[in-house]
């Protein structure tokens, strides 16, 4: 400044007025040519007072000075200061001059001015530059460095945008303001960042991954969330940027559990009345961010999820609160409930719940009765009773139980003359004079039977009183005596409404429902009636509904099934080409789609209008146009030998339709055989689980008493108090002669039972024989097949050799285990008193050469027990191939194969009998009884008894 004084000063004194231009080139000269920081400041400073008012001249001649200052004198956050308020100045139009300004053309020209300048400015090192600059944390930087990036992305958004993005943490650095603790910085890093996130995904995506959600959230919980500031609408703008048509950063929101977080926005209070307008505008915006999460327009899955999320915490019911509430004021009202109408669209669990909800009323009502009553209501602004019937969509969209239910109202068996229904509130907004009620009631209607065939043969059930002495009539009659008496219609307000209404419904109840068909046909002034609607040469007004009859009538011939003879398939068409002919008629059904009404509603799902009057088109209802335009433009064309030969197809297709049913069938009942199958294996396989753990636990017990033998045995060998026999054989091991006595019992009874199994294994040898030796006609097969069984029973002959050699050899094994345990038993006696020490060392030894000796005795048992299971596996193997053999075979072969397995069962039985008998002639040696045993076998256990009594003797003479 005190540069610009003396310029100015030594002008004045010199009697000229130096010209702006003039003194901005001397500035410029200054900043370039002077040493002295503070001169270059000064100068900096004057630049930036005179480029409001010069700002064509400042732009033109400072601006690639200015940029060199940020460049070189960045060590001085003053002069930076300076310099990017200038450069906001130049390339802003948001000055003080434009906006006081009342020339239009002035302001056109200064809106030019900034964006040429930024233009100028635009280069990839300028913008690097700047971001550089807003890493100073000095406010004077900072915050003229966020308005100026704020400016340009304003001007030059996209390039802007990717400069920001090949820069080296460009966006990281412009989120960092969020954490700036100065409120006005963070606040206008909130604007800089809305205008950054605008319409570039990638960008959207790195906000997001920087943490943008959180911090965003925190704002606005700390702002006071719905009743917070305009930051928080500013949150609120940023965060619908982030996330509208952005599917990954939806899915990160849904993930983060962010949607949880939104519930607590939408708590009011009992009093709703003085919102503020900062709030309706908060709540409003926040009513949207959850439209922008359950949006139509989003894939279905990501859709579903946020809707399932939205409903477990809550949100949802927090919603309908707002819905029922009092006070709320009226365009939160409309937007509460088209936010109601997404989140339940389409999601079966948010649909049950919205039909559970009752308005607070005295009787209480359901939500969707209140709604509905406001829809009819023609009293109600435009855009509430738009909102209302976009929510009844909603509620019946792939929603067949909730289809049933507004049908069920319409029915003469639930009708409930005490409560006002749907059903009752659509019926008296289809007939009632407003033309915006009909024309809404018929679209509700209408979704109550889309793609539902079932709902659509229940609806011609509905009877209507339509006067006292008439009879009544049937709801299809209604609509189309409201459709010809066209004298009435014209009296309404709008007549062209209510019977785009009336024709929109009857070709969506028709559609796809050949009894429908009928019906309609049924009544004989029908089809005149829309033949001469069609034929009419009316105004432009009237060609949608002309269009819509030809379309009604091209349903009634696609879907007719010949069941009334004066208005068959053929029969329809003849009469199309002889009053209309076919050309004119496809114009006609041309009509609809070529209105702009049309267009407008096929885009999205909810009814959006800008007037009454140009409610015309449903959503839904562009589909179906769609799908049956050509179609019935094909049937038209068609011969009716075309006609026999689809049906012959459809016939065709129908047998193969059942014979895949039936096959099906089939297939089901097989993988239920095989479930059932699977289901005993799998018991199967536990029972034996449960059988091995049981012979397992057995195994360990036998193992348990053997060891608790020996060590018993060990230390009668050591105890020298025992001298009574008397007691010793009273009670031996902790055994009392009454179990002795059971033993021996027992040993008698499978002695016997063994005896009558040898008996029984006799027999079958000698039937087995009986049939091999019968001669007869039978085949080589068979004859092989005897053989087969001839060997058979040479190796269980072999096998049964093998078990009892086996058995013997264990039998001896136990009696010279025995015999060394005496010798042990003897050899300590006879030492008695003389040296004790050289006795327990001889004693020690034997017992050491006794173990090894059992060891190898328990080898030897591991080996024969390995053998007779290898012998055992191919005894299986042989019944295996005997099995094979015997299916192959007649009778004969069958009574082979009954004996053998007969057979098989009392080899099993004998080997268990003779286990068991062992084991019982065991225990009774252990207990000193005398057992009679096979020949084989007498002498070695006469010999071990007679061992125990000379033991017995010594003990009693020690």
């Amino acid at each position: 400044m005190n540069f610009l004084r003396g310029v100015m000063g030594g002008q004045q004194s010199s009697g000229v007025q130096p010209s702006g231009a003039e003194t901005i080139q001397k500035l410029c000269d200054r900043v370039a040519s002077s040493t002295l920081l503070e001169d270059r400041r000064d100068a900096v400073r004057a630049l930036k007072s005179l480029s409001k008012k010069y700002r064509l001249e400042v732009g033109t001649q400072a601006m690639d000075h200015l940029l060199n200052v940020l460049q070189t004198d960045r060590s001085d956050s003053e002069i930076i200061g300076y310099a990017l308020d200038t450069l906001y100045n130049i390339v802003s139009n948001d000055t003080e001059e434009a906006a006081e300004s009342e020339d239009e053309n002035q302001q056109v020209q200064t809106d030019d001015l900034g964006v040429q300048f930024t233009e100028l400015f635009m280069k990839q090192e300028n913008v690097t530059l700047l971001l550089s600059v807003l890493e100073e944390f000095d406010f004077h930087v900072r915050w003229p460095g966020v308005k100026l990036l704020t400016t340009l992305l304003k001007q030059q958004g996209p390039q802007v945008q990717q400069i920001v993005l090949v820069c080296p943490m460009g966006v990281s650095r412009l989120m960092d303001l969020l954490d700036d603790s100065r409120e006005v910085i963070r606040n206008d890093g909130l604007l800089l960042l809305q205008q950054l996130t605008k319409g570039n995904a990638a960008i959207q995506k790195i906000v997001a991954f920087e943490n943008a959600f959180e911090r965003l959230l925190d704002i606005i919980t700390e702002e006071g969330s719905s009743d917070g500031g305009i930051v928080v609408e500013d949150c609120l703008i940023l965060l619908q940027n982030l996330l509208k048509y952005n599917n990954s950063n939806q899915n990160f929101f849904k993930e983060g559990s962010y949607i949880q977080r939104m519930k607590t926005w939408f708590e009011v209070g009992d009093d709703n009345s003085g919102w503020s307008a900062q709030k309706v505008t908060n709540l409003h915006l926040m009513l949207q961010l959850v439209r922008v999460l359950v949006s139509p327009m989003n894939p279905p899955g990501a859709t579903s999820s946020c809707q399932k999320v939205m409903y477990q915490c809550g949100l949802l019911q927090q919603l309908c609160i707002i819905l029922m509430a009092t006070g709320v004021p009226a365009d939160i009202l409309t937007e509460t409930i088209n936010t109601v109408s997404e989140v339940i669209r389409g999601s079966q669990i948010n649909q049950d719940y919205f039909a559970s909800v009752n308005a607070p009323s005295n009787p209480p009502r359901p939500a969707i009765v209140v709604l509905l009553m406001s829809m009819v209501n023609e009293r109600q602004p435009f855009v509430l009773r738009c909102a209302v019937l976009y929510c009844f969509q909603c509620f019946l969209y792939k929603n067949q139980k909730g289809q049933a239910e507004i049908v069920a109202t319409l029915l003469p068996s639930t009708i409930d003359a005490t409560s006002l229904s749907a059903g009752q509130l659509l019926c008296g907004g289809l007939f009632s004079t407003d033309s915006l009620s009909n024309w809404c009631a018929a679209v509700a209607l209408a979704h109550a039977l889309l793609e539902n065939s079932t709902q659509k043969e229940q609806l011609l059930r509905v009877q209507l009183a339509t006067s006292i002495g008439n009879p009544p009539v049937s709801l299809l009659q209604q609509c189309t005596n409201i459709l010809s008496q066209g004298d009435k219609i014209t009296r309404r307000g709008s007549k062209v409404q209510t019977r785009v209404g009336l024709l929109m419904l009857l070709c969506t109840w028709l559609s796809s429902c050949p009894i429908a068909v009928t019906h309609f046909l049924h009544n004989a002034a029908n089809v005149p009636f829309l033949t001469a609607q069609i034929s009419e040469n009316l105004g432009e007004e009237e060609q949608l509904v002309q269009g819509l009859c030809a379309l009604l009538l091209g349903i009634c011939i696609y879907y007719n099934d010949n069941s009334l003879e004066n208005n068959t398939k053929e029969k329809l068409k003849q009469l199309i080409e002889k009053r209309l002919g076919k050309e004119i008629f496809i114009e006609k059904l041309s009509f609809i789609n070529k209105h702009e009404c049309y267009s407008k509603a096929a885009q999205k799902p909810q009814p959006t209008f800008s007037s009454p009057d140009n409610m015309m088109f449903d959503h839904e209802f562009t589909k179906l146009v769609k799908e049956l335009e050509a179609v019935i433009i094909k049937a038209v064309y068609k011969s009716s030998e075309e006609d026999k030969k689809e049906e012959e197809v459809k016939k065709s297709l129908e047998q193969h339709d059942n014979i895949i049913s039936h096959y099906k069938n089939v297939i089901r009942e097989q993988d239920t055989q095989i479930e059932e199958l699977k289901q005993s294996v799998s018991s199967l396989q536990v029972k034996n689980e449960q059988f091995q753990t049981t012979v397992s636990q057995q195994l360990a017990q036998i193992q348990q008493h053997k060891d608790q033998y020996n060590v018993l045995k060990i230390q009668l060998g050591k105890d020298n108090q025992h001298h009574n026999a008397h007691n010793s054989s009273a009670q031996v091991n902790g055994f009392q002669p009454e179990e002795v006595s059971r033993l021996k019992e027992e040993i008698e009874e499978l002695k016997k039972q063994q005896d009558l199994l040898k008996g029984e294994l006799s027999e079958k040898n000698t039937l087995i024989q009986n049939l091999s030796s019968q001669p007869g006609s039978q085949t080589d097969q068979v004859t092989g097949g005897s053989e087969q069984v001839s060997d058979l029973q040479k190796d269980i002959e072999t096998l049964r050799s093998q078990l009892y050699v086996q058995s013997s050899e264990i039998n001896r094994l136990q009696t010279e285990r025995m015999e060394l345990l005496q010798k042990i038993e003897a050899n300590a006696a006879a030492g008695g008193d003389h040296a004790p020490q050289v006795k327990n060392i001889e004693l020690e030894e034997k017992v050491a050469s006794l173990l090894k000796e059992v060891n190898s005795t328990k080898e030897e048992l591991k080996a024969v027990s390995e053998e007779r299971a290898s012998l055992k596996q191919e005894l299986d193997s042989v019944r295996s191939t005997a099995a094979i053999l015997q299916d192959e075979k007649l009778k004969l072969t069958q009574d082979v194969s009954e004996s053998k397995k007969e057979q098989d069962d009392l080899l099993i039985l004998l080997a268990d009998q003779d286990q068991k008998i062992l084991s019982l002639k065991n225990k009774l040696k252990e207990l000193g009884e005398q057992v009679e045993d096979e020949d084989d076998l007498e002498s070695g256990d006469a010999a071990d008894e007679d061992d125990l009594d000379d033991d017995d003797g010594r003990e009693d003479d020690m």
